[in-house]
């Protein structure tokens, strides 16, 4: 089977941010398909056209295409919109048995729908966020005009599709009821990547930073975009620090909200000596720091369509990794870490109460011990990637027979 992967924002392990398509694609290679993936760029460059790498057997198209989380939502669009127009022609000039388009942005449905059009294949589609129904509750999205144009883009992407992959059931919920057969939809969540997580770093966070001792470790890595609501954290350290001095909260990351977060840290006497913030790393190097950590945070904040059926990389990462998680929304994900006893759901508003409840799952040396055999095990049977991989590369043969 011969896959065009289309993912505007991909990422290898030796770049920051989720590898969901570096690790599906990479598994789909190894169980012997040929997979072409066409993406963007972000770095800094001296060429404005189109050029390849191989990365573990996937063929990857990049295009040149500045990009960050601290543009705004104009820039993103020229960002979404100039890579639609030129991955359309990369992509269905590519001979393919199906094209595979994985969003966000939702305007990664334009070059699957013409390269499945051209090439007449079929198009397996990917709902990763709820698009556009976050940028709109987000404020971000608020021109009448575009809003019609974006939801006419989603009933096009789902109709058009011969299938649909959800990564939560939630979202899968959502998609049928815009008229969507639920046949037509199969949910696949983020993964666990345990061969990446499985021994610990030969150098770990602790031995190269002094600052970091013996405390206890609250490690937040992610995205600082509006969304995230990251200055919740500085209030909880500042909570925390009246409990508990012998904490510590740690933020690896960039987005629009960096700053501020990083000003509000420094006004609460905290930056420097209980909240220390560090630029966004490699997923090779991150995974020293989800060792050295005692617990990870998941946050968000805003209208429920935002977490509601959150499947961030944090918590599959802290699974992975046999670390507890603390979310501040009651979402899919927050459910199913407090459920399976891996991890608890903090007060998104009573931050004193919030305080109270982490120093508390600190201190419970039997919980913390209890963790990694649980995590493994929940990992191990639900969430483990070479399982989804499997689960997607059915869905995509299964699109391929469906079509002859």
């Amino acid at each position: 089977m011969r896959v065009v992967y289309l993912h505007q924002y991909f990422n290898t392990p030796d770049m920051a941010g989720g590898t969901r398509s570096y690790e599906m694609a990479r598994r789909l290679v190894a169980a012997g398909h040929q997979v072409d993936l066409v993406t963007t760029w972000r770095e800094p460059t001296q060429t404005s056209d189109w050029f390849m790498t191989e990365e573990a057997g996937i063929r990857v198209h990049w295009l040149p295409v500045v990009y960050s989380n601290s543009m705004g939502f104009v820039d993103r669009l020229r960002a979404f919109l100039r890579f639609a127009v030129s991955s359309a022609r990369r992509a269905a000039a590519l001979d393919g048995d199906v094209v595979f388009a994985t969003s966000t942005p939702l305007t990664i449905a334009l070059p699957g729908i013409y390269a499945a059009w051209r090439r007449n294949r079929p198009m397996v589609f990917e709902v990763r966020d709820m698009w556009p129904e976050v940028p709109i509750a987000l404020g971000a999205l608020r021109n009448p005009v575009l809003i019609w144009a974006a939801r006419s883009l989603e009933k096009l992407a789902y109709s058009y599709s011969v299938h649909i992959v959800a990564l939560a059931p939630g979202m899968g919920e959502d998609i049928v009821a815009t008229g969507v057969n639920p046949e037509k939809v199969t949910i696949i969540p983020n993964g666990c990547d345990l061969d990446v997580f499985g021994g610990s770093s030969s150098s770990s966070p602790r031995e190269r930073h002094a600052w970091l001792g013996t405390r206890k470790l609250v490690l937040y890595a992610g995205a600082l975009g509006r969304a995230n609501g990251v200055s919740y954290l500085v209030r909880l350290a500042t909570e925390v620090r009246e409990l508990d001095a012998d904490v510590c909260f740690v933020v690896i990351g960039e987005g629009a909200e960096k700053e501020a977060v990083r000003d509000a840290a420094g006004r609460a006497g905290l930056l420097g000596t209980a909240f220390f913030m560090l630029d966004q790393m490699p997923k090779r190097e991150l995974v020293s720091w989800l060792h050295a950590a005692d617990l990870v945070v998941a946050l968000f904040t805003g209208p429920r369509v935002i977490w509601k059926d959150a499947v961030q990389n944090k918590f599959f990462d802290a699974l992975a990794a046999g670390k507890p998680i603390a979310n501040n929304f009651d979402g899919w994900q927050s459910r199913i870490a407090q459920d399976e006893g891996v991890g608890l759901i903090l007060d998104p508003e009573d931050v004193s109460r919030a305080a109270r409840q982490l120093v508390s799952a600190l201190q419970d040396e039997r919980w913390l011990e209890a963790i990694p055999e649980r995590a493994l095990k929940r990992a191990q049977t639900r969430f483990e990637r070479g399982l989804l991989a499997a689960k997607l590369e059915l869905v995509l043969a299964t699109a391929v027979a469906q079509r002859r």
